[in-house]
């Protein structure tokens, strides 16, 4: 079962406003084993980024200049999520920013037909079911579930997507372990048993950034190095 984990970033709530995706991150999963795929990309938005969204996400207006608009990365991301099953925390929220965006592109396809089955799985869903009453966000899980967000000082679309990936594999662990000595398990399910990782694949694993994605987080920082924002988590300014 090929399964990818998305997060977005964006220019405010609400699509139907006018709103944009400006980073978009994907994990690439594989009968619940990391694969070396991933897809990341910082989009210019064509507008103005509401300054609550900028004090969440950090990602500036002036950094966004000089990237590719959604029609630059739309045939590249079309590629990568087409057929997988697509997962993401309220997932409504990244499939409707998406699904506007690719309104915009004359004869792109819809989400639901990209995503398999036509819908999402929705972990914040899921995560209301299991544990009813307590706090869902994805930092309030990363605790519960023992998993180090300690780098997560804003949000971030490929940060976040690789945590959530960590938190789906903890949150579904028991029903994969109920379901995966079932000889009529169906391949697509997305109950498919964890494998047994060896010593190697315990290791924390680690996504090496491009060149180009490299280059622009170090302008990112440069921009908000030069900005007013006091940035608390900035060594160099140590």
């Amino acid at each position: 079962m090929r399964q990818i984990i998305l997060d977005t970033e964006t220019t405010g709530l609400d699509p139907n406003q006018g709103h944009r995706v400006i980073e978009i991150g994907c994990i690439e999963m594989v009968n619940r084993r990391l694969t070396d795929r991933h897809f990341h990309a910082y989009i210019n938005p064509e507008r103005a980024i509401d300054q609550e969204a900028i004090e969440v996400h950090g990602i500036t207006n002036e950094f966004l200049t000089d990237k590719p608009n959604f029609a630059g990365i739309v045939d590249e991301l079309i590629e990568f999520i087409r057929g997988a099953e697509l997962i993401a925390h309220n997932a409504s929220f990244d499939v409707n920013f998406l699904e506007a965006e690719l309104k915009r592109i004359p004869g792109a396809p819809s989400m639901v037909e990209l995503m398999h089955g036509g819908a999402a799985v929705d972990t914040l869903a899921m995560a209301k079911e299991k544990r009813p009453g307590k706090r869902n966000s994805l930092d309030a899980l990363c605790r519960d579930y023992k998993i180090d967000a300690s780098e997560r000082t804003l949000h971030g679309a490929l940060l976040d997507a690789e945590l959530l990936t960590r938190v789906y594999l903890a949150m579904t662990r028991e029903q994969s372990r109920m379901f995966g000595g079932s000889e009529n398990l169906q391949q697509g399910s997305r109950f498919e048993p964890i494998q047994k990782m060896t010593d190697a694949a315990r290791q924390q694993r680690v996504i090496p950034p491009s060149d180009d994605e490299l280059s622009n987080h170090q302008a990112f920082l440069d921009t908000l190095r030069q900005s007013n924002v006091d940035i608390v988590w900035d060594r160099s300014s140590l």
